[in-house]
């Protein structure tokens, strides 16, 4: 039997059902709950055929972070937390597009690191199991659906990960404010791994000096840094215009 967990959160679980309704066991709404928002997720809950419990708050705190679950709570199939990076990049119909995150444990910035990934097309997050977050309650709800998407590849080892992904002719390249290069002007091949550190910190000494390359987002204004997540989404949207425009080589 499938190990279950529970996900909170309209957007999650919006996105669960639409994504994988099979996985949706129950539905748990306030019963002071009558908005259109709580009637229009209890439609396409019943359309799916899944059992709808009206429960009171104090039964939602229990399962999820009390004042943040927004009144509905589902009894889900457990996300695969471990995913074969081989057997995925096997299967890739284009060249890869990975995010590599190191030490990136705040559950917020994980979770729209997520979104932008598969906003952007990114095949695959991959971070240590040491010093990140993890697939949490909170991650899955921030993340929107996107934890469900977005195959998120927990790795012992980061430093050996990547050398493997050069093996595989994936250049792996680091967004590092103190890089010399700006990454408008970078020349990159198409098949990229993008790392990045968590804000603040960065990335780790040994993570660094196994990158191919380090490049700079350009910072035109007062701040010296942005949020991971924000950077992420830089990042990655500069790979998918120059796909789109032919701009690199493969």
């Amino acid at each position: 039997m499938s190990s279950t967990s529970f996900i909170h959160g309209f957007h999650a679980i919006t996105a669960r059902l639409r994504l994988d309704a099979k996985s949706v066991h129950e539905l748990y709404c306030d019963a002071a709950r009558a908005d259109p928002r709580m009637r229009d997720l209890v439609k396409l809950a019943e359309s799916h055929k899944l059992r709808v419990l009206q429960v009171d708050t104090r039964r939602l705190d229990g399962m999820a972070p009390p004042g943040r679950h927004q009144g509905v709570v589902a009894r889900v199939d457990a996300v695969r937390l471990h995913v074969a990076l081989d057997d995925l990049l096997d299967e890739l119909k284009e060249p890869p597009l990975l995010l590599v995150l190191d030490g990136v444990q705040d559950p917020h910035n994980l979770g729209a690191c997520l979104r932008v990934a598969d906003a952007a097309g990114c095949h695959a997050v991959i971070a240590p199991k040491d010093r990140a977050v993890g697939l949490s309650a909170a991650v899955i709800k921030v993340a929107s659906g996107a934890a469900d998407s977005v195959p998120y590849i927990a790795v012992t080892n980061l430093a050996r990960t990547l050398r493997e992904l050069k093996e595989r002719n994936i250049w792996v390249v680091g967004a590092d404010s103190d890089a010399a290069e700006d990454m408008y002007a970078a020349r990159l091949p198409v098949a990229l791994a993008w790392v990045l550190g968590a804000e603040g910190e960065g990335m780790r000494r040994l993570t660094r000096e196994t990158c191919d390359q380090l490049v700079k987002i350009p910072m035109l204004g007062q701040v010296e840094s942005l949020n991971v997540s924000v950077a992420s989404g830089v990042v990655l949207f500069e790979s998918r215009r120059r796909r789109s425009t032919q701009v690199g080589g493969a």
